[in-house]
């Protein structure tokens, strides 16, 4: 399925190569080629390879990165799973509305990353900042632990569905392409290093505030959704703010 394509599951420092192998081969099931790996302890290991039990195309073309920013560089919509919000204003999904969103978001031709983070703990603070929406399965409440592996493969289903349900077929020559014009990963991110600067320079961070208020401006930008043309007006401001600084 054409959309399945445009869609980038990423596991973060995974501890057990058995989970990688195992996520590829339920990558595979569902039709879903791209994997990514960043800073794996293990990889590659007989073990993944045993368990992707015939995925090892899957596997052997998951894209190695050292930094979770590299792994997603191209995604325009970033999706991570956790069971709660940790106090972020990030809008909460579960799984059967994320996919709903990840197919429409490939129907518009932007790509998308699914973050998956370590087995002990998920994502991050630093890591959940990068996400437009979190995304968090229904579980048992009395024990909502649940397997890496198999929160891909639940992932993997649900988008398979979706895309049924909107009849990709697969079909390239029914593939309808879009203009892609919100901003991707790697220029938020050059936006941030840019606007994060600048305010420093105008003390409006400091040692005190970083971190509470750059968090805020991430999860407001996020959810703004910044088009190609919007980030030309605001790098040309904070370029003007830099000049006069200068001056």
């Amino acid at each position: 399925m054409h959309r399945l394509k445009q869609i980038n599951m990423v596991l973060i420092g995974t501890t057990h190569p058995g989970n990688i192998g195992a996520s590829a081969r339920a990558l595979k099931v569902m039709g879903l080629s791209r994997l990514s790996l960043v800073n794996p302890e293990t990889h590659p290991s007989p073990e993944a390879r045993a368990r992707a039990s015939g995925a090892d195309d899957v596997l052997s073309e998951a894209v190695m990165s050292d930094t979770l920013d590299k792994a997603i560089h191209d995604a325009q919509w970033v999706f991570g799973t956790s069971s709660r919000s940790r106090g972020m204003d990030i809008p909460m999904l579960n799984m059967r509305q994320a996919a709903k969103k990840m197919i429409e978001a490939a129907a518009n031709g932007d790509q998308v990353a699914m973050l998956f983070g370590k087995e002990r703990y998920g994502l991050t603070n630093e890591e959940m900042q990068r996400c437009h929406f979190l995304v968090k399965y229904p579980a048992n409440p009395d024990y909502p632990s649940l397997n890496l592996a198999a929160a891909v493969q639940l992932a993997a289903y649900e988008l398979r569905m979706q895309a049924k349900m909107t009849n990709d077929d697969g079909d390239s020559a029914n593939y309808e392409s879009h203009d892609n014009n919100r901003c991707n990963h790697e220029k938020m991110s050059g936006f941030y290093q840019h606007l994060f600067e600048t305010m420093s320079d105008l003390d409006f961070l400091n040692s005190a505030n970083y971190a509470s208020m750059t968090e805020k401006f991430r999860m407001m930008f996020n959810r703004m959704g910044v088009e190609k043309h919007e980030m030309d007006m605001l790098r040309g401001f904070l370029s003007a703010i830099n000049k006069k600084l200068k001056k």
